[in-house]
């Protein structure tokens, strides 16, 4: 890409010089002049009303007084030395103090002139005064494109000592705008069909808005531009997916998906349910390859509809295969299929990191020959050893644990490759879905399964445990079970919460044998060991799980009917819900019992009273998102980037739709960007693709 004016160093911007430029790299990543016309204010300050000395009152608000500077005095020496003048009117006056800076202020005051003082005015002894207040000369005032509203630059204490603060940040702005002129990237026919300002305007108006309204345009075509891109790398992505080779046809619903639906499956299936499996029965007929994102609350019925689909691919002769990313869930996933493969004569086996020798030999042996249809199991499914007959499908469960390489290697198990079924039982705002998953097609199992319960979900203190432990022994009176989750296998000494190993042996005198039998679940625990306690439990062997977010997903137990969470504020919404989403899945009543301090964090409050009143996951999740943003949610991106300088994933849903769609018709039409109205944009792309996927190799 030729070199373009926004590429040259900072450094060369008069104002900025070396030591400067190094310190705006340092703080706020600012290297050049297109990363300084980026760097957008994060709010404006409204200055279109300009008060005279007698109409001003103290108060909070910062207001903008309008005098001449008069009586300037400095008084005292080093640290205690302190600045005094006076903005006075016709009928009024205001006394002006700086405590710091005093020297330098002093140099900068002219008596006599006409001023607009900007901050809050105080009183002291029965005078107005205002500290350490911004001045700007009338004329300069009058002549700012934007007289109303003043914008406010994030900077930082470092930048402020050297004369960067927000206002000489906008002064270096204000030198850089209209220096030169900006390519308009995005098609001319999107701007005109939204009435968007050209490039140069919209970022023109970011920095120094007219009015509010234009303001808003400018925002919107520009957070679009940063959305657009990330569309087009998913789009890219998905295109080059259908380019290496039409997917596999699965054209026959046939003898074991109709004895499946006809007289195993036990329940009639949720409307969400049907709707999801038509639209993978769709892809998959289609002969198009399917990459497609499931996502539905915890106990919505994704492994069923997961299983469904396994079926239509053995129907029309091929394998499947599904990934989890612990060997608790691969099992929990292995005994749930098994039990309804195994009445169709239909082989599913395990394969996990801890399965070696003989036993590994002889699945290997079974996938390769084909007489294994089903295969479950963890990362180790994507070893090179791993060689399927004809694999037709992979699922990929709890895919935000995974990354885009391990998708890719299950793609290159076949030729052509299998059709991707993406499972996540996180409940995804849609924006943040298609943020993250772009690539993908989505299907949401929004609609839990007649019949469930919601789980009462309540909060309590350590005064009220002796109430929660007589709660618990009533409940396991009447033969049920219960989980106990700790946030930390042993004691830190930063942090001052509960430890899972001193739990348990509180649990063990509270609850004593032989008439209570208790396991215990964490992380650091050998495999073998892991799945003998979870045995026990499973098998109702054990009364009490004492358990990590270990069992955060993959444990199915419906005799379980209580679930009591340690120091419940430490944990995130999501985690919260996901662990609530143990119990709940039997006929009994179940509780969700929230352990937590007296005191909690404004966010903290939140969070619990947000589980406390809705068990719905994609409610609770649009309230994690806006507690603690997308990148937090989600953790690594799988591409493109969610540090948006503009676009707010929990607020823009209509620009993403747009964005997404607008990205997947462009690479329909044009997919190298060849076009003449795509000139500009292929510039801008591939330098923006370059390390976040092999553009260069796609295009």
């Amino acid at each position: 890409m030729a070199f373009q004016w926004t590429d040259t160093a900072i450094t060369y911007l008069k104002g900025v010089g070396p030591q400067r430029a190094k310190a705006f790299a340092s703080e706020l990543s600012i290297r050049s002049y297109g990363d300084l016309l980026s760097h957008y204010p994060f709010r404006y300050v409204d200055r279109s009303v300009v008060l005279l000395p007698e109409a001003c009152v103290a108060g909070p608000a910062e207001i903008q007084v309008k005098g001449r500077i008069t009586d300037i005095q400095a008084t005292g020496a080093g640290s205690r030395r302190r600045l005094t003048a006076q903005l006075v009117s016709d009928d009024g006056r205001i006394e002006l103090i700086w405590f710091k800076g005093a020297n330098y202020i002093q140099k900068t005051l002219k008596a006599g002139a006409m001023v607009i003082a900007y901050g809050r005015v105080s009183s002291f002894n029965g005078r107005l005064n205002m500290a350490h207040p911004d001045l700007e000369d009338v004329a300069r005032f009058k002549d700012r494109p934007s007289a109303g509203l003043h914008p406010v630059y994030p900077s930082s204490e470092k930048l402020s000592r050297m004369g960067l603060h927000s206002k000489g940040i906008a002064n270096l702005v204000q030198t850089l705008l209209g220096s030169e002129s900006l390519t308009d990237w995005l098609p001319q026919t999107l701007v005109e069909k939204k009435g968007w300002p050209d490039r140069m305007q919209a970022i023109q108006c970011m920095h120094q808005p007219t009015s509010q309204q234009a303001l808003i345009h400018a925002r919107e075509r520009l957070a679009f531009e940063e959305v657009l891109l990330d569309q087009l790398i998913f789009a890219v992505t998905r295109q080059a997916i259908r380019a290496k080779g039409n997917g596999w046809v699965f054209r026959d619903v046939g003898s074991y998906f109709n004895q499946f639906f006809h007289e195993i499956l036990p329940f009639e299936l949720t409307g969400a349910q049907k709707r999801v499996v038509k639209e993978i029965r769709m892809d998959m007929a289609s002969g198009m390859h399917m990459n497609r994102l499931v996502q539905g609350d915890v106990g919505s019925g994704k492994t069923l509809v997961a299983f469904m689909a396994l079926l239509l691919a053995v129907d029309n002769g091929f394998q499947g295969c599904l990934m989890a990313p612990t060997e608790i869930l691969a099992q929990q996933h292995h005994q749930g299929l098994s039990q309804w493969a195994n009445q169709m004569g239909l082989n599913v086996a395990l394969l996990t990191g801890s399965i070696k020798g003989a036993q590994r030999k002889k699945i290997l042996e079974g996938i390769l020959g084909g007489r294994i249809h089903l295969l479950v199991g963890t990362h180790a499914l994507i070893e090179k050893p791993v060689k399927f007959r004809q694999l037709g499908l992979a699922i990929i469960d709890e895919q935000h644990r995974f990354g885009v390489a391990q998708r890719a290697a299950l793609r290159e198990k076949n030729t052509p490759s299998p059709h991707i079924l993406v499972m996540t039982a996180t409940p995804i705002p849609r924006t943040l879905a298609m943020s993250l998953y772009g690539d993908l097609d989505l299907s949401v199992i929004d609609e839990l399964p007649p019949g469930r319960k919601p789980i009462e979900t309540l909060r309590r203190t350590d005064s009220g445990r002796l109430k929660v432990w007589g709660f618990l022994r009533k409940a396991i009176a009447k033969g049920r079970q219960a989980y106990i989750v700790y946030p930390l296998i042993e004691e830190s000494d930063s942090l001052d919460y509960k430890d899972l190993m001193d739990g348990y042996a509180s649990i063990c005198r509270d609850f004593p044998r032989p008439d209570y039998q208790i396991s215990i679940v964490h992380g650091r625990m050998k495999s073998t060991d892991k799945s003998l306690e979870m045995d026990r439990f499973v098998k109702g062997e054990t009364h009490i799980m004492v358990a990590t977010t270990v069992i955060e997903v993959g444990v199915d137990v419906p005799n379980a009917s209580v679930m009591v969470i340690e120091n419940a504020e430490k944990f995130g919404l999501s985690q919260l819900h996901q662990l609530r989403g143990r119990v709940g899945r039997g006929s009994a009543q179940s509780y969700c019992i929230l352990m937590t301090g007296k005191s909690l964090s404004d966010h903290a409050k939140v969070r619990i009273e947000t589980m406390c009143s809705s068990h719905d996951g994609f409610v609770i999740a649009d309230v994690d998102l806006k507690l603690r943003g997308p990148g937090e949610m989600m953790g690594t991106r799988q591409s493109g980037s969610l540090d948006y300088r503009l676009a707010k994933v929990g607020e823009d849903q209509p620009l993403f739709t747009w964005a997404r769609q607008v990205a997947r018709d462009i690479m329909d039409r044009d997919p190298r960007l060849e076009a003449a109205e795509h000139a500009a944009l292929r510039q801008v792309f591939t330098a923006y693709a370059k390390g976040r996927i092999g553009w260069g190799d796609i295009a």
